[in-house]
């Protein structure tokens, strides 16, 4: 603590002018690209950190890191992204596409607020225009689980999931963690109180669920649940512990079940290197049909960790049916080379499917570049990731 008030006194005044700093400018796109990326990290550290307030000492650190950055040319644009990919559509002079109003869908959204004894959250809830829910048993639901730092409003414009909500007449739900449960707006898939049913924030999310069929007609049997990184590893313990609540999980960057129990053993796990996991859950033996979307170049969650979430839906299920050796196959799709790889039982139903792009980081593929964590390159992640549940039902 002592070092860090030491470097807090040290950095707490403004720099100099200083006609060096001035005419410093970075020497190639390569340096700009570096100084992006070590920006990124500190401010990451910032956020995982808890210190994020303005009024923090870490801000002043931060806000003087920045200037400097400024001054020498090196400081990327207000809203770049390291993750994000310099190789866009309009760049190549391809058409771009369609953005903004047509990416949050063209139905209706509602803010909702929903109080749970074991917490209270509000959710955003898109209704898709003309949604006929007379027909048959009812619509399906997708739960949207934002990832660390996002908003509702922020991961449906980057994920376009309410544009294909219009198509498939689909139902979306986007959860929102607060602040004050987390100061980063994680959801705190590490914490042992939030791996399990009844309690912590899995209870939460499957409230979440019956206030939405409370409202609308939900087809109970067509229930999905799909995240990015944080929210992928939550996602991922929702179909671990309410089984029969979602038929099918999507994991984009995620985590496996019981990754890490408190934080210091989430950035182990991160990286790859997390602890020894339990499998007891209150719902053992049930397998959920699952879909895994990770790049290779992800240095914010490794790609083990998907790995590590095809393995576990590959095992769940005793007594169940084993699944047939996987089939593979590579191709190139938003101009990355993607290895999908199926898992199937007997009947030829495929429970789990795992997407590997070569090249990604740690963002939403295929996404809108006008919402945070995205890469407007790769495959669509949205389509594959509805494609895959819409033909699951429980």
């Amino acid at each position: 603590m002592k070092a860090f008030e030491k470097l807090v006194r040290r950095f707490g005044a403004a720099l100099p002018d200083s006609p060096l700093l001035s005419r410093i400018r970075p020497a190639s796109e390569a340096a700009q690209t570096a100084a992006a990326r070590a920006q990124d990290t500190l401010r990451r550290a910032w956020s995982s950190a808890g210190l994020e307030g303005d009024g923090s000492p870490a801000a002043t650190i931060r806000r003087t890191i920045d200037e400097a950055l400024a001054s020498a040319g090196l400081a990327p644009a207000t809203g770049a992204r390291a993750d994000a990919p310099t190789d866009t559509a309009q760049a190549r002079g391809e058409p771009a596409r369609e953005q903004t109003e047509t990416a949050r869908g063209r139905g209706t959204s509602s803010v909702i607020a929903f109080q749970h004894p074991a917490g209270a959250r509000t959710y955003t809830l898109y209704v898709p225009p003309g949604l006929d829910e007379t027909t048959g048993d009812g619509v399906p639901l997708m739960v949207m689980l934002h990832g660390c730092t996002q908003t509702p409003d922020d991961f449906a414009t980057g994920t376009r999931m309410n544009a294909l909500a219009d198509i498939h007449g689909v139902l979306v739900a986007y959860p929102e963690q607060t602040a004050r449960d987390n100061g980063s707006r994680c959801w705190n898939w590490f914490r042992a109180q939030d791996q399990q049913r009844g309690d912590g924030e899995p209870a939460v999310l499957a409230g979440i669920v019956e206030d939405i069929a409370r409202r609308h007609r939900v087809d109970p049997r067509r229930v999905y649940v799909a995240g990015l990184s944080a929210g992928a590893a939550m996602a991922v313990i929702l179909g671990r512990t309410y089984p029969d609540v979602f038929a099918a999980v999507g994991a984009h960057s995620g985590l496996p079940f019981a990754a890490a129990r408190d934080m210091p053993g989430a950035f182990a796990a991160m990286q790859g290197h997390g602890a020894t996991r339990r499998t007891d859950s209150g719902a053992q033996g049930t397998r959920v049909p699952t879909i895994v979307i990770h790049g290779t170049a992800d240095r914010t969650v490794a790609v083990d960790n998907g790995r590590a979430i095809v393995d576990d839906a590959i095992a769940a299920g005793a007594g169940a049916r084993p699944l047939q050796p996987a089939t593979s196959t590579r191709s190139t799709m938003g101009g990355r080379d993607v290895t999908r790889t199926g898992y199937r039982d007997e009947e030829g139903r495929e429970w789990v499917e795992y997407i590997e792009i070569e090249g990604a980081g740690h963002a939403w593929s295929g996404g809108d570049p006008t919402g945070s964590h995205t890469d407007a390159t790769g495959p669509d992640a949205s389509a594959l990731i509805l494609q895959f549940c819409l033909a699951q039902t429980r």
